[in-house]
C-alpha cells in the first residue's frame, strides 16, 4: 500500500502542487544568487539573562565573528562547501553554504561586559546577563 498525502476535500491539488514547485524555485534561485544562508536561531530569556543559540553545523569556530557596538550584536561568518571529492558528482545539494551576517538589537538591560560565547556540536551558545542596574523601574508620582 502506498502513502498518499493527505488534502481536505474541496482544495486545489494542482494550484498547491504548482505553488510549491515554484516556491521551490524561486528560493533556490534566491539563495544561489545570493550565495548565502541564514542560520536559525532561536532567543529565550531567564530571569537573570538573555540565551541565543545559533545552529551552525559543520562550521569551525575560527569561521564565526561575534561583534557588539551601540547595543547591536551581529554574528557572521562564512560557511564552505569543502565536499568536493574527485570522482564523485554531486546530483543535488540542499545543505546552504556561504556568508551570514544575523544583527539584533539587544534589550536596553543588558549587562555588555558580562556576554559570554561558546561552540560545541555545530551549536553557537551566547549567554548575557540582565543588568540591575539598567532594569526598568517605576517612578511614584509625589
Amino acid at each position: 500500500m502506498a502513502l498518499v498525502r493527505y488534502s481536505q476535500p474541496g482544495t486545489d491539488v494542482f494550484g498547491q502542487r504548482f505553488s510549491d514547485i515554484m516556491d521551490e524555485f524561486f528560493n533556490d534561485a534566491v539563495a544561489n544568487r545570493q550565495n548565502s544562508f541564514a542560520p536559525k536561531i532561536d532567543i529565550s530569556e531567564t530571569e537573570k539573562m538573555y540565551v541565543i543559540d545559533v545552529t551552525l553545523p559543520g562550521m569551525k569556530k575560527d569561521d564565526i565573528q561575534i561583534d557588539l557596538e551601540k547595543g547591536r550584536l551581529t554574528i557572521s561568518g562564512e560557511r564552505k562547501f569543502e565536499k568536493e571529492e574527485e570522482g564523485k558528482t554531486y546530483h543535488r545539494v540542499e545543505s546552504h553554504y556561504g556568508n551570514f551576517t544575523r544583527t539584533f538589537q539587544l534589550p536596553d538591560d543588558v549587562n555588555d561586559d558580562s556576554i559570554k560565547a561558546s561552540y560545541q556540536d555545530g551549536i553557537l551558545n551566547i549567554t548575557i546577563d540582565k543588568s540591575e542596574e539598567k532594569m526598568k523601574k517605576q517612578i511614584s508620582i509625589k
